[in-house]
């Protein structure tokens, strides 16, 4: 991932304002202050704006931003130059390909396990068991959902165990939270991986130990679950629904803008765009009061280029080919290393085939099948997301290249698909 940080505000307000980038540099331009001092922005400067590579434009520029926007350049997500202000802030060294193997390591240590045997819970514990957790949510983007769902299966055993022993209440409440995040976790890869009913209860049981420990952001992922279930599945007015009523209780946190960003992709799917766009800027604003992520390679953590990825999806359901292109863009981009492998194999594959969907809009069969066979090839994979999602592109070509040889080509890999989610056999994608 960069080491900048896209300024998700100033490309959220835009978007809200239906400008291209070449369209908001001329109004910049046109403003007072550009006219006086014969400014001279471009889609360039703007494209270099949005992608964090200038924080803190020089004052012309700023004024001028102000005297067309009516807001403060802060409020648009700008920063003042400090030493370091546009680098991520630094996470721990282990990459999450390293995570899983981190957290077998930390299991495996003599106190650790000693102390899971122990009637008597310490603090060490807890602290270990709740590094535990982030080093498992850390490796989801990467790691198969099959081999992590059985691992999660295999620590929930183990610390549920502990929830029996001498414990003091704030112990209980600590570990009911640990027990929560691992239960949510454990129905994210459910679902992955098409099994529904268990995905649901695992969602049902986070919700519930969130609840009896009043732990709003827990219980604002479950509601996202939720929400995501029902994007999946079709039900977009329970998609809304389900993310507002995760907002109310999420609190200041990456649940309450994940929410938001499914909030924007359900009025997407039924065609609102002006609520999409205010839904996409609320999400900007609520990412704008997080402190930097340390980890946003965290399943549970809502980072800048998250939001690029959100709005890519949306736009292409709202058939904004324009922006859906440019986000999509920029997600692949942002999540691949120098040598082509992706960072986060899910958000790219999502990502391809929204550039496929796009490219076949425009009449172009050989790009629209190359993303969509590109999308099918990636190592990691939400399985039920992959179908439902290669299931629109599968839709667009047969309504527009069905004698075509290339939609058959990609017919038949989407076909595999949707036979490995419902026998649960992902590798038959392989």
């Amino acid at each position: 991932m960069p080491d900048n940080i896209p300024n998700v505000q100033l490309r959220a307000w835009r978007n809200e304002h239906r400008l291209t980038r070449v369209e908001l540099a001329n109004r910049i331009n046109a403003t007072p202050i550009g006219i006086k001092e014969s400014l001279a922005c471009d889609e360039e400067r703007i494209r270099r704006w949005e992608a964090g590579e200038v924080r803190w434009p020089h004052s012309p520029y700023r004024i001028a931003i102000t005297q067309l926007t009516g807001l403060q350049p802060e409020d648009l997500g700008f920063r003042p130059n400090r030493r370091g202000a546009g680098q991520l802030i630094e996470a721990t060294s282990i990459i999450p390909m390293d995570a899983l193997r981190a957290e077998a390591d930390l299991y495996g240590t003599m106190e650790l396990a000693q102390q899971l045997q122990a009637s008597d819970v310490g603090t060490g514990t807890l602290e270990a068991l709740a590094e535990a957790v982030d080093l498992l949510c850390r490796a989801y983007p990467v790691v198969s959902a099959a081999t992590l769902r059985d691992r999660t299966q295999k620590r929930l055993a183990q610390v549920n165990g502990l929830l029996g022993g001498r414990i003091t209440l704030a112990q209980h409440r600590e570990l009911l939270v640990i027990t929560g995040w691992l239960t949510a976790l454990l129905g994210c890869v459910h679902y992955d991986l098409g099994e529904r009913e268990e995905a649901e209860t695992a969602r049902r049981a986070a919700y519930e130990m969130g609840r009896q420990v009043g732990h709003g952001e827990l219980m604002g992922w479950a509601h996202e679950m939720s929400a995501w279930f029902a994007l999946v599945e079709g039900r977009y007015e329970d998609v809304v629904t389900s993310a507002r009523m995760g907002q109310a209780v999420a609190g200041q946190s990456s649940a309450q803008v994940q929410l938001t960003l499914q909030e924007a992709r359900g009025l997407a799917r039924i065609g609102d765009r002006r609520e999409a766009d205010k839904a996409l800027t609320r999400g900007a604003d609520a990412l704008a009061k997080l402190p930097l992520p340390g980890n946003p390679d965290h399943h549970f953590v809502f980072d800048h280029a998250k939001w690029v990825f959100y709005a890519a999806t949306a736009y292409t359901w709202l058939e904004d080919n324009d922006r859906a292109e440019e986000h999509a863009r920029e997600t692949i981009q942002m999540h691949t290393r120098p040598d082509g492998t992706p960072i986060a194999p899910m958000r790219v594959a999502d990502a391809r085939i929204d550039l496929g969907i796009v490219h076949a809009r425009r009449g172009n069969l050989d790009a629209a099948v190359e993303q969509g066979m590109a999308a099918f090839d990636i190592d990691r994979r939400s399985l039920i997301d992959l179908v439902q999602r290669a299931g629109d592109l599968d839709r667009l070509l047969r309504q527009r290249y069905s004698r075509e040889i290339l939609f058959e080509e990609f017919h038949e890999r989407y076909v595999i698909a949707q036979k490995a989610l419902s026998i649960g056999r992902p590798e038959l994608l392989d």
